[in-house]
């Protein structure tokens, strides 16, 4: 039996002969461009001065239509996304213009000057309050139960898969009335499109006079709280933002999404909590799909960025009460002691 692997290479490239005379591309050329945590890759082919994506996308494991239709929608209101070329939903394949080779993450690794890493992240809470004016309608809810459906992965993969322990009767109860309480705040924000992952890996360095950044892996976005993004930017799971510079951005967003009229809180100190609460649910969520991904489907670098999440939620967990239990969890989970308050 031929090697299911093989065989998709061989229909990947019988698909670009195809596009071959009209984009004038060489499927012998395919380079590849990068992975995610799906089972959704990416091809690199050039031709002269230009070059494209290829999204093999296995239409059995992968949305393909929603693809489409949210680039589509982000396009709509100008946000920078590859315009989509040509496709193939039965086969999964898709031709996508390219929005450059580095992303922000990998820009990242090297020292950056400082007035330009400000500037490339203004431009991108711009882009980011852009986005959320697209049209939402008719998008997956991401409502209460789509959120504590999301933090049962927190328990099953992080605590018993990556920690090897169990939660006492005691911390489940405790948790489970948390979560609740969590969610029920975490909806009840203005509703927008939101991406998701509107983080480092997806977004794209600047190509062009325009010094904006790209947009990318947009496809499971869902019609919810307009906290989401913001957390999700300030506090990267795969960079440590400290704590000035998470607040700064922040306030910068929340001036921009009033002046664009969103639907955000009027007082920003209403609008700072209710974002950290946002990213608790985020985070403790992350926590389980980065076990999952190391244990489930070796990926295990995935696991390199789990002291960052956690970090992120303790700086959350001091500042409010309602995360005692949490608190309590995480520090019986790291085998740490505390003192009055103090975790040592």
């Amino acid at each position: 039996m031929q090697d299911p692997a093989v065989l998709r290479q061989q229909q990947l490239k019988h698909w670009l002969a195809t596009l071959a005379p009209t984009y004038q591309i060489d499927p012998q050329q395919l380079q590849p461009a990068s992975s995610d945590a799906s089972f959704r890759r990416y091809f690199r082919v050039s031709h002269v001065d230009t070059s494209y994506i290829i999204m093999d996308a296995p239409p059995s494991q992968e949305n393909n239509a929603a693809f489409i239709d949210i680039q589509a929608r982000l396009a709509n209101v100008g946000v920078r996304v590859p315009d989509i070329l040509t496709y193939d939903l039965d086969l999964g394949f898709m031709l996508l213009s390219d929005l450059g080779t580095q992303n922000f993450y990998q820009t990242l690794q090297s020292p950056m000057d400082s007035s330009a890493l400000q500037a490339l992240y203004r431009l991108t809470i711009k882009e980011l309050v852009r986005m959320q004016h697209a049209d939402p309608t008719g998008l997956p809810v991401y409502d209460a139960n789509r959120m504590l459906e999301e933090l049962q992965l927190f328990e099953q993969w992080y605590i018993k898969g990556y920690c090897k322990t169990e939660l006492s009767d005691t911390e489940k109860q405790s948790l489970d009335t948390l979560f609740k309480r969590l969610v029920q705040d975490n909806v009840q924000h203005g509703q927008v499109l939101v991406h998701r992952d509107f983080h480092s890996p997806n977004l794209m360095m600047p190509t062009d006079a325009s010094l904006r950044p790209g947009v990318i892996d947009f496809q499971d976005a869902v019609i919810g709280p307009i906290t989401y993004d913001i957390a999700s930017l300030v506090m990267d799971a795969r960079y440590s933002w400290d704590e000035e510079q998470q607040l700064d951005w922040a306030i910068r967003y929340w001036q921009a999404a009033h002046h664009a009229g969103l639907a955000i809180a009027e007082d920003f100190a209403e609008f700072h909590r209710a974002y950290e609460w946002m990213s608790v649910q985020r985070n403790l969520r992350i926590l389980g799909v980065f076990s999952r991904l190391s244990l489930r489907d070796q990926k295990h670098h995935y696991l390199d960025h789990i002291p960052r999440v956690c970090q992120y939620l303790r700086q959350v967990f001091i500042r409010y009460d309602e995360f005692n239990a949490l608190r309590r969890l995480f520090d019986r989970l790291e085998n740490k002691q505390t003192v009055l308050g103090m975790t040592i």
